[in-house]
């Protein structure tokens, strides 16, 4: 992978706004702006040692809130299969999310389109807890080949300026506690339904 589109991921990250500026150039304004609330709350993007080993990701993108290790990947081609390091790389991915509570992430950049060029994946390592455990339900996990293997197809994947907007918004905090709320609030509905309904069964059965 080469370091060039590892810098250009690692400046909008940043919070960067030349860099935020460049790669959002030739889009339209809801995405430039949507993009845009990267600046207002930024990562700490710092390369990883040994970029790619042993499940590290080319970049680790840290904020007092959450933090993500990323595989960086480019192509001329929508699709990206997976073998050899890179599926080796992938698998370390799942053995460190799973080791650490961590979302791993691929960035993959597609090559000589306009507009937001970045999508984003998921890794799956199962159950994540508190905030991951939300972004779970809204970012896309790599998906699946006829033969059940996973690989990147840039036309599945979330646009960088989404992903940008689902995390670094002000309301963002509020929005996925809502959300969770809701859902556990369905959930307990449900179990006072079911609940309910054998006390009826119960009650139903009492000689009268």
């Amino acid at each position: 992978m080469s370091s060039q589109y590892e810098r250009e991921l690692r400046a909008v990250l940043a919070g960067l706004p030349k860099g935020v500026d460049a790669v959002t150039r030739s889009c339209d304004p809801v995405t430039k702006a949507k993009a845009m609330q990267v600046i207002e709350r930024p990562f700490l993007v710092v390369r990883a040692a040994g970029s790619g080993m042993e499940g590290s990701g080319d970049l680790l993108a840290l904020r007092g809130d959450i933090c993500f290790p990323i595989e960086v990947k480019s192509s001329k081609k929508p699709k990206l299969y997976l073998s050899g390091r890179t599926w080796d790389q992938y698998q370390s991915m799942i053995y460190e999310g799973k080791r650490c509570e961590l979302m791993p992430l691929y960035a993959y950049r597609l090559k000589g389109v306009r507009g937001d060029s970045w999508r984003i994946f998921r890794v799956d390592v199962g159950r994540l807890s508190g905030r991951l455990g939300i972004l779970t339900r809204r970012i896309p996990e790599l998906p699946l080949t006829r033969n059940g293997k996973p690989f990147l197809d840039w036309e599945q994947g979330m646009p960088l300026h989404q992903f940008i907007s689902l995390v670094c918004r002000k309301s963002t905090t509020s929005t996925l506690e809502s959300l969770d709320n809701r859902i556990k609030n369905f959930d307990l509905s449900k179990e006072e339904s079911n609940d309910e309904s054998s006390q009826m069964r119960i009650t139903d059965m009492v000689p009268r």
